[in-house]
């Protein structure tokens, strides 16, 4: 040791970290998508490269492909990393915490002493001869938070200390080390090692200079074979340091693997580096070090000591970044809108299918205080694809019961609530896909003058055509005789249909069973991209027999007639407890979003709750579903209810949609005219006449009836 008393320490510049936007946006999708509450380390990867440039040296990079990639991504990131030559690829790992508390409780020594255990194996068993990338593995801890957008993290680059530390005899420019032959030969065989895709990213390797002046360079594991010939040998290293008199921090490990490997005590080294993508030897660096150590650097169990957290500003202290303010708004409104939705799969609902719900394509009529209420109820669910569908305006009596209107809409006579319901919901959420309609829906007991008929029959077709195009409906309307129609197109095109209707303090939310014709027995899905089997297709063919769930109309006796001539104000309009509709709304959608995970989707099945409170489909993620949800606000009660299809209803059974196939628009156009006809097609004619016939003798002792048949 004596002889290295009066030489200068040998001290290396330290990396620094450099961490990209798009690596803490990747990092997030995977806590969101994929981790969830998991805390296993993951393994990723660093950049590196030499260099000269002062404002970009000395730093490790992590970029979006840093992370794993998912199947999609695997083969185009692959691509981009192999063979570069402007990133040198380095392992890491990352420990990803769920809390705060949790990110400042890691023993980070401990966590860094395991780090610098690998590098100590992969030097006494030759792996890092064959990979020398590990030679500079780092470690980073972190926390996401991800309602703030904000990452608290730590880097770690660990370095196996020397004791006593190397010493330096030499350290100069390349360019006054090497003659100039020399140096020429040299730059040449380094730019030929750069420029090869099967070496131009392994940043440690041999430099030979043979007694012709002619240089080579060879990776590592070559070192044996080098000793029989009569030449000098360096060892390399690709320098991300642009300092005169420093090397940078890879050095440390390679010097430590020269003398635990073969012993070496002086060993010349070339801090490689570059000036626009060519060596530069006027900025590399040649040196001499003397190594002297213990004598258990033999040992592979005894692991030396490590050093390598990253300081921040001088402190032993985490760095914090928010990208909260340098994010599109948009996208930051999409982020934290999903939120929710993600962190509900972690825990309580792991086979939620984000993709269905953001492509379902959802119809709207009615835009009024059913309307807003549902609008925002799918947004929060995360559809995106919502058209509202409604002839009214914009009222003084609209913005405190329907929440998507404000003062402003009911100006100069009103705004059109459906242009300015999709208005909103894009202010609410840019992403969101909404579109309004400006139509009023034909309805039976409402006839037209034969003038008006092509009008009205373009109405009809242009709902159909709604209808068609949308995966799922909600009918939503404030009269019963508005709602005949799209269940009839709803039936005939087998669309999923939800229905939402009040009274003062009482509600019934119901989903339609399935239209009667064609119905396959076969229609269970069970795949992420379920929509269209959720929502099925129908098999032409007639009743197959099943025993169909019920629409809105099942329960009539009679077809539905005007229900606002000559009637009160407060009986036109629907009068209920404003606590009313946000219940049947969220109800509603609450009933699309269970059709469209259940294994049967538009045929599953009416289900209830039974005596002990669980459901009888309990090993369905979001537990029963019912066919009617009957609630009473009064009461503060709620009850399931099934009813099965009737062969005489108005709006879905095989008789009426049969009807409808065969004369189209003119079937329509009779039954609007003309209310008895459905009656008469039906047979509800005769069935009053027969009920009248009877004479019905009461036991007013046990009389159990409840006149609460009507929906």
């Amino acid at each position: 040791m004596a002889e290295n008393e009066n030489k200068p320490v040998l001290q290396f510049a330290p990396f620094q970290s450099s961490v990209h936007e798009g690596f803490w946006r990747r990092l997030s999708s995977l806590k969101l998508d994929i981790l969830g509450i998991d805390q296993a380390p993951i393994s990723i990867t660093g950049f590196y490269a030499p260099c000269s440039h002062a404002q970009v040296s000395n730093h490790l990079t992590l970029l979006a492909e840093s992370l794993p990639p998912d199947a999609n991504e695997q083969a185009s990131l692959e691509v981009l990393s192999l063979g570069n030559r402007n990133r040198c690829p380095v392992p890491g790992t990352l420990y990803n915490t769920n809390t705060l508390e949790s990110f400042h409780a890691l023993d980070r020594q401990s966590l860094l002493k395991a780090e610098a255990k690998k590098i100590w194996e992969d030097i006494h068993s030759g792996k890092a001869e064959e990979d020398p990338a590990v030679l500079s593995r780092f470690l980073l801890i972190s926390f996401a938070d991800l309602k703030k957008w904000s990452f608290h993290y730590w880097f770690a680059f660990p370095a196996l200390v020397l004791e006593p530390p190397a010493t330096l005899t030499d350290l100069r420019p390349a360019a006054q080390c090497f003659s100039p032959e020399e140096a020429e030969s040299v730059s040449a065989a380094c730019n030929k090692w750069r420029n090869s895709s099967s070496t131009a990213d392994v940043p440690f390797f041999l430099v030979t200079i043979a007694s012709n002046l002619h240089a080579s360079i060879r990776p590592l594991r070559d070192w044996e074979t080098c000793q029989s010939d009569d030449q000098q040998i360096l060892f390399g290293f690709y320098d991300p340091c642009n300092l005169p008199n420093n090397p940078g921090w890879p050095l440390r490990n390679i010097l430590a693997l020269t003398h635990a490997r073969w012993n070496l005590k002086q060993v010349r080294f070339l801090c490689y580096r570059e000036k626009q993508g060519f060596a530069d030897m006027g900025s590399s660096l040649v040196g001499e070090a003397l190594v002297s150590v213990p004598q258990g650097w033999n040992d592979p169990q005894c692991v030396p000591n490590v050093v390598g957290w990253e300081r921040n500003k001088g402190r032993n202290v985490p760095r914090c970044i928010s990208l909260a303010e340098s994010m599109d708004p948009t996208r930051l409104a999409i982020s934290a809108a999903d939120l929710n939705l993600k962190l509900m799969r972690w825990r309580a609902l792991p086979s939620l299918k984000l993709n269905m719900l953001s492509s379902v394509r959802c119809l709207l009529l009615g835009a009024g205080t059913l309307g807003c209420q549902v609008a925002r109820m799918l947004m929060a669910w995360g559809v995106r694809k919502i058209t509202l569908l409604d002839s009214g305006r914009v009222s003084m009596s609209n913005p405190l019961r329907q929440s998507l209107y404000t003062f402003d809409d009911c100006l100069n006579g009103g705004d059109m609530k459906a242009i300015a319901a999709a208005k909103s919901l894009k202010k609410i959420f840019p992403a969101v896909e909404a579109e309004g309609i400006v139509m009023a829906i034909p309805m039976p007991g409402h006839p037209v003058p034969t003038q008006e008929e092509e009008s009205v029959i373009e109405d009809c077709r242009r709902l159909q055509d709604l209808i068609a195009s949308h995966d799922a409906v909600f009918l939503l309307t404030d009269t019963r005789e508005s709602r005949w129609l799209p269940t009839l197109f709803c039936s005939n095109a087998f669309k999923i249909t939800i229905t939402a209707a009040l009274g003062f303090d009482s509600f019934v939310v119901m989903r339609h069973g399935a239209g009667p014709l064609g119905i396959s027995s076969d229609t269970k899905h069970d795949s992420e991209d379920a929509l269209s089997a959720a929502i099925s297709n129908p098999s032409p063919g007639g009743d197959d027999g099943m025993q169909r769930l019920g629409c809105y109309f099942c329960n009539d006796v009679v077809a539905p007639i005007d229900s606002t001539s000559n009637r009160t104000l407060d009986q036109q309009c629907t009068v209920t407890r404003p606590g009313v509709a946000p219940i049947a709304s969220a109800l509603a959608v609450e009933l699309l979003v269970g059709i469209l995970h259940h294994p049967d989707g538009i045929l599953a099945p009416g289900e209830f709750a039974n005596s002990s409170g669980s459901g009888t489909s309990g090993e369905q993620p979001l537990g029963i579903l019912p066919h009617q949800i009957r609630g009473s606000l009064s009461q503060y009660s709620q009850m399931e209810l099934v009813g099965h299809a009737s062969n005489s209803c108005t709006a879905c059974c095989g008789t009426v949609v049969s009807e409808f196939r065969k004369k189209g628009m003119d079937f329509v156009l009779e039954a609007i005219n003309h209310p008895t006809y459905l009656e008469d097609l039906t047979g509800l004619t005769e069935l009053m006449k027969s009920a009248s016939s009877f004479n019905l003798d009461w036991d007013n002792e046990t009389d159990d009836y409840n006149d609460d048949t009507e929906i």
